[in-house]
């Protein structure tokens, strides 16, 4: 493999090199290339993504997945381009697709020299004879519209393109099988307008450069690799609506633009150059936030820092429409109050922008309902589904680190009320049969058919990990949430002695998670069948998460047990290699896959955890950080720039799920802060609540 780290690169992307860098050796390696993924997004939702390869592998990748219902009503507009180049009396097809049957026509995979990310821009670079030609793709932020650019970096001679526009209309779950569909595909000026249908959002293919041909002819049986392997339809069509012709010579560029808008801006410098300050302004907030550790941030950290952005997206609401979430991982997942909550830390304050965290807590003030956040967001647009038990709780978190980032107590007057509502709930009963048990002040969640903790895999009735009862997490949450509200009244100067007197009666019942017999923590009490022994990474959050439940030596067991059991190269696994159900490979049809789901596949969030954990024990910065090195490799290999969802339990551990996961990013970064600038004792950086009891 052919990579390096560019520096002091002059002209206007200085700064914005990232430690992605692949020669011929894999791009023009169709194995290799297919499995590498690229992703731009938009900051509402859209986004553009595909293959180093430049063929479509998933239903999800395409040039412009809009979000025609900001963060959500994601519909596939513009899938592709082929495109032609004509060069001293030779043609050379430069786009790349997989038809059904197996063959593979164009193969302009083969003439990609070199494949990079400036910051999170893709560039191409494909030798046509001695021309080399510069291609780059990216969104404008707060828009649905895509930039593709191509530059004509070298050559003797002119260079005449030819590029074959694509598009469909579709939900970008499904797949368009197009039988006799025709679109109304109109000439305007610099381009064309497309309407799928009446009523259908109308989108644009513009170039203020390139002179433009309407076309109406459909394309079919693409074939999707990844679908097939995922037991779901793998053929598409896709609608040739035009193509584009523009002569470069040497040192000249055309850039085409695909946009909902009506009059977005033609000119691709103008939008490049606000894409690189966009992210210029990102690393500049991190390097002001930790100007100690400016400079020694590596390369991949900082691209890291540039990847936590393409999560945090707007959700106007009617009373605010000014809202943020958090989109929970890209292509398929919207914003959930879980992941949002969980990563909120590591994507904003980490970053440095405390105001994005304040914004995304506001928000979610505005959707609580009976003490609960809602879980998911239906892409349709029906109600929340609020099917979570620890979404709320993840929310105090968010809460406290945000207060110990900003000490704002003028936002946390405005917390408060809706905090104190929310305990109220979890204290009386809420959804699901989510209620305090007197007898010892823990958390019970569950009833059959329902999913509520992050280990949540459930198909049509079937739930393949209900963990009904007082799972261990969510009550090491509930404690910490009791004891963040003490803090809180106490700063408010309010009565602080419910909360208090609860956390007291909760840590004592906590007690009962130790188990005697295998020297470390149930993963589940008072469930159905009694206490679940079930050795899970669920107790590490006893020992990462700030207020203490554990005695040192248990803490120490626990961390022990979860390195030599569930610890991998990419993360932990969710359920220890020795019990008879673990499955080391996820992959097949749905209900195998999500059987495989929390069953002993590694999810790469939980190293977050885990180091915070290690570093509280054993207080080795070093040792701790050498956990995350592994995951600069992990970088290049699924998601470039970017951290995915899940692994494989088993050696290579492949990487599968979401090419980018919002809160493996954030606990990625934030696991690498805490082994590089926060100070380690045996109990927390502060004085930890517990000490108050």
């Amino acid at each position: 493999m052919s990579r390096k780290t560019l520096k002091g690169k002059a002209g206007p992307a200085a700064g914005l090199d990232s430690p992605l860098e692949f020669g011929r050796d894999v791009c023009a390696n169709l194995e290799a290339a297919e499995q590498r993924e690229w992703l731009v997004t938009n900051g509402i939702g859209g986004y553009a993504s595909g293959t180093m390869a430049g063929l479509a592998t998933r239903r999800y990748h395409g040039l412009l997945v809009a979000a025609l219902k900001p963060p959500l009503g994601r519909t596939l507009l513009v899938a592709k381009i082929d495109e032609i180049a004509e060069y001293a009396g030779n043609t050379f097809s430069l786009g790349t697709n997989r038809w059904v049957g197996g063959a593979i026509d164009p193969r302009g995979y083969e003439l990609i020299q070199r494949f990079r990310l400036e910051g999170t821009t893709p560039v191409w670079t494909y030798a046509c004879s001695e021309a080399l030609l510069e291609k780059r793709i990216w969104m404008e932020q707060g828009a649905n519209t895509t930039y593709v650019s191509y530059k004509l970096a070298s050559a003797r001679q002119v260079v005449r393109m030819t590029f074959k526009v694509l598009v469909n209309y579709r939900d970008f779950h499904s797949f368009t099988h197009a039988g006799d569909w025709r679109m109304d595909v109109q000439s305007i000026v610099n381009g064309v307008r497309v309407m799928a249908f009446p009523g259908a959002a109308r989108f644009h293919l513009l170039s203020s450069r390139a002179a433009v041909e309407p076309a109406h002819h459909w394309y079919r049986n693409y074939f999707m690799s990844i679908e097939r392997a995922r037991g779901l339809d793998d053929s598409e069509d896709h609608l040739h609506a035009a193509s584009f012709h523009a002569e470069l010579k040497p040192g000249e560029e055309v850039t085409l633009v695909f946009s909902t808008e009506a009059a977005p801006d033609l000119d691709g410098r103008n939008a490049l150059d606000r894409q690189r300050s966009c992210e210029r302004a990102l690393h500049a907030r991190w390097d002001a936030a930790h100007s100690p550790l400016a400079k020694a941030t590596p390369p991949w950290v900082r691209q890291l820092v540039l990847a936590a952005d393409q999560f945090i997206v707007a959700r106007p609401l009617p009373e605010n429409l000014q809202a943020r979430s958090v989109i929970a991982g890209y292509h398929w997942f919207g914003d959930w109050g879980r992941d949002t909550m969980i990563a909120l830390p590591g994507l904003t304050l980490a970053t440095g922008r405390p105001q994005i965290a304040k914004e995304i807590l506001l928000t979610f003030t505005q959707l609580v309902d009976q003490g609960m956040l809602p879980n998911t967001f239906p892409e349709g647009g029906a109600a929340p589904q609020f099917n979570s038990v620890d979404s709320a709780l993840w929310f105090f978190e968010g809460a406290r680190q945000y207060m110990d980032s900003t000490h704002d107590s003028q936002t946390l007057r405005r917390l408060f009320p809706v905090l104190a509502d929310m305990i109220d709930h979890h204290v009386k009963g809420t959804r699901y049969k989510i209620h305090v048990d007197p007898a010892d002040s823990l958390l019970y969640a569950g009833e059959p058919g329902v999913a509520l903790t992050w280990m949540d895999a459930k198909v049509g009735d079937w739930v393949a990990t209900p963990r009904i009862g007082k799972p261990i997490e969510v009550n090491a949450l509930w404690f910490n949430a009791l004891l963040t509200m003490a803090r809180f009244a106490r700063t408010l100067k309010k009565n602080s002695s419910e909360y208090e007197s609860m956390a007291l009666h909760a840590r004592e019942g906590f007690a009962r998670f130790w188990n005697t017999q295998t020297q470390f923590c149930f993963d589940v009490l008072d469930g159905p069948e009694g206490n679940d022994a079930t050795f899970r990474p669920n107790q590490i959050l006893a020992v990462s998460l700030t207020e203490r439940l554990l005695s040192p030596e248990r803490m120490r067991a626990v961390v022990d047990a979860c390195e030599q059991r569930l610890l991998t190269p990419r993360g932990l696994r969710s359920l220890s290699p020795d019990d008879p159900r673990y499955c080391g490979h996820y992959g097949g049809p749905p209900q195998q896959r999500d059987g495989a789901y929390h069953q002993g596949t590694v999810w790469g969030w939980l190293l977050g955890p885990f180091i915070h954990a290690h570093l509280r024990v054993y207080k080795d910065r070093a040792r701790a950080a050498a956990f995350l090195e592994p995951m600069k490799q992990s970088m290049m290999e699924y998601g470039l720039g970017t951290a995915g969802e899940i692994f494989d339990g088993e050696p290579p551990f492949v990487p599968r799920g979401c090419i980018a996961q919002a809160w493996t990013v954030a606990e990625w970064l934030s696991a690498w802060l805490a082994c590089s600038l926060k100070p380690v004792s045996a109990t927390a950086s502060k004085k930890s609540s517990s000490s108050l009891l």
